[in-house]
């Protein structure tokens, strides 16, 4: 009667249209308001979509708009009866969001379904409609990874660019392209990847990994993609999310498998819900800004004070890194889900866990088990920046060590073995020092009952590459490759590696991250092909070529990838190990002294017996093994034992 007496006052037109009004049926009355996540009501809904028996049968969906905490959801009756109930809805203290519980019975039939979404009562009431599609699940499982496998690390800004119209998004907060600066953006992206994968096939790869390729939308240093502000949309500078899967399809119809790097530990701090948080458990908040202390042992030392606990833990990565709280249990369910629909929508084979020391060990134990759970055969490999072999250890749950913390985590990066091959090329044989770190290193693997599946690695695109760290040296350059090679692990060449390139790095230096040459159109230097890479110099050539045949051969020979490895005590700075199956068997040897050392081949009659020559696989060199084998200094031999 309100609204008919306020109306009425303006004549007799008025009165007319009132009646009219309260003619009309309920459902008309409702204000219109927009049916899609990208309306006025609803501008973000996450995950986009959702298969059917993927998981534990339940969803979480996460709605954010203007004042939606007032609205009211439902399904509607068709979803019901589908199978798919709302359990719950959960609110938080911004009044921006709904999240709403979903439960998903095994047998619910596929479709798309509507969520309601209703504000106020009566005629006066304001209604919205959600479609929002459960899919069938394609049966995909990951292939993951082996000791068989040669995976390759690139960075997709600094790899090649295929596509030029991307170069410059508009409304994204860095969109200009600067080659000369190794700090701005350079315009590679996902077209420049698919479009070489044969390269990398015919190099001998078989799992590539670029770094991560979610959005990041950040002022300053954006390329690099370890700042995530979106974490279900593919930055649009590197392509379409149709321009990903296209990557991953092509990756498979060549028989290479996908890694998707993510990260959990921390976004960027122009992430969309951190301009807006659900709340501010989200975060970790301190009353200034406080950086973690990056010293992992803190987690494990049992006499770590637990201040300095805290802080490892707790404290930002960088200023515009905020750290992630993953104890708020909404926030530990995004993440999970996360995972697991990147996993299904692009086909991923294997993650890698960025910063996995410095997520909350709670998380990565309920993490790991939900991912594990869903994907048996994926592969998880964890960063692990940290020193000394039993930290290192420490993070992995597969291992014999005594402690609650015992994540389902495949593998992780093994940056023990990367520091004692870098020290066996760069400093003299000393009791511990030298060579005899990698002995005292490999050692260590008893921690691990299975160390064949740690990632070994000679550089990456935080460390400074191979070939700067021993001065551009061709044996050295080789002894590097021979050891990744044939070292018990799953090797990961990082780009360019098989080019020699060099540069130092102080951490996370851009040097270390420059452009593939021939990437871009237009470039004097096209390391794609053999004219090129003669171009760049007779050492890139010659470790093009010999990184190439290594890994060719090392593909074809099974005993790499499963043999026993056993090595030997160093002499005089000589440092010998081997695999074997007891049908074949590699001998490898690392001369890390400066002087000329020769060696019995009946040192090693354990492995050597039964076997009358060594034949270099690259070379063809073969020797008697009834005879002493000389080494120049600073050098590795690798031999094939017949």
């Amino acid at each position: 009667m309100f609204f008919l007496i306020e109306r009425s006052k303006t004549g007799a037109r008025s009165l007319c249209a009132a009646l009219l009004f309260l003619l009309l049926p309920a459902c008309l009355l409702a204000a219109p308001v927009a049916a899609s996540p990208t309306g006025s009501v609803v501008d973000k809904m996450e995950p986009p979509h959702w298969w059917v028996g993927l998981g534990d049968g339940t969803l979480q969906l996460l709605l954010h708009g203007p004042g939606l905490a007032e609205w009211q959801p439902s399904l509607s009756d068709e979803a019901v009866r589908a199978g798919i109930q709302l359990q719950r809805v959960q609110r938080t203290g911004n009044p921006n969001y709904l999240f709403l519980d979903l439960a998903i019975a095994a047998d619910a039939e596929p479709g798309r379904y509507t969520i309601r979404l209703q504000r106020g009562s009566g005629r006066r009431a304001e209604r919205a409609e959600l479609p929002y599609e459960f899919r069938a699940r394609s049966g995909w499982q990951p292939q993951g990874l082996d000791p068989s496998d040669l995976m390759y690390l690139l960075m997709p800004d600094r790899f090649a660019n295929g596509d030029p119209e991307n170069d410059v998004v508009e409304g994204m907060q860095q969109t200009g392209l600067d080659r000369s600066d190794l700090y701005q953006r350079h315009g590679g992206d996902l077209a420049g990847m698919t479009k070489h994968l044969d390269y990398l096939a015919d190099l001998g790869v078989t799992a590539v990994w670029p770094n991560p390729v979610l959005t990041n939308d950040q002022p300053e240093h954006s390329y690099h993609g370890y700042a995530v502000t979106d974490h279900y949309r593919i930055d649009p500078r590197f392509g379409s999310h149709a321009d990903y899967l296209a990557f991953t399809a092509a990756c498979r119809e060549r028989g290479i498998k996908v890694v998707m790097d993510l990260i959990h530990n921390h976004v960027g701090n122009r992430h969309w819900w951190y301009q807006d948080l659900p709340s501010a458990n989200w975060v970790h908040q301190w009353d200034s800004f406080t950086r973690t202390t990056y010293r992992a042992p803190t987690l494990l030392d049992p006499h770590a004070s637990a201040y300095d606990r805290k802080v490892f833990g707790q404290g930002w990565f960088d200023t515009h890194m905020p750290d992630l709280n993953q104890d708020d249990p909404l926030l530990t369910r995004y993440l999970i889900q996360q995972t697991l629909w990147w996993i299904e929508e692009a086909g991923t084979d294997a993650l890698r866990m960025d910063t996995w020391a410095y997520s909350d060990p709670d998380f990565l134990l309920a993490w790991s088990k939900a991912v594990a759970e869903a994907y048996p055969t994926l592969f998880v490999f964890g960063e692990t920046w940290v020193h000394g072999g039993l930290v290192q250890g420490y993070f992995h749950g597969d291992t014999r060590l005594d402690k609650d913390f015992q994540p389902d985590i495949t593998a992780l990066t093994d940056f023990q073995a990367y520091y004692a091959i870098t020290e066996s090329a760069t400093r003299d044989p000393g009791w511990t020092e030298g060579v005899n770190r990698l002995y005292y290193t490999m050692a260590k693997d008893y921690v691990y009952p299975h160390p064949e599946r740690n990632v070994v690695f000679l550089d990456n695109h935080d460390l400074s590459r191979w070939a700067a760290v021993v001065k551009d040296n061709p044996l050295k350059i080789r002894m590097g490759l021979d050891w990744l090679m044939t070292v018990r692990g799953i090797p990961m060449l990082y780009y360019g590696t098989e080019l020699a390139l060099s540069a130092e790095s102080d951490h996370h230096s851009g040097t270390v991250r420059q452009d593939f040459p021939g990437g871009w159109e237009g470039d004097s230097l096209n390391a794609f092909t053999a004219a090129g890479r003669q171009a760049m110099g007779a050492l890139t050539a010659e470790i093009y070529a010999y990184t190439r045949a290594l890994a060719r051969w090392r593909a074809k020979t099974p005993v790499l990838h499963h043999g026993v490895m056993t090595q030997f005590v160093p002499v005089d700075g000589l440092y010998a190990y081997a695999r074997h199956d007891g049908e074949s068997a590699v001998l490898v040897l690392i001369n890390g002294s400066d002087e000329v050392r020769r060696t019995e081949p009946e040192r090693y009659a354990e492995v050597t017996d039964g076997f009358a020559v060594g034949v270099h696989p690259v070379t063809g060199t073969s020797l008697n093994l009834s005879q002493p084998i000389p080494l120049v200094p600073r050098s590795s031999m690798v031999l094939e034992l017949r």
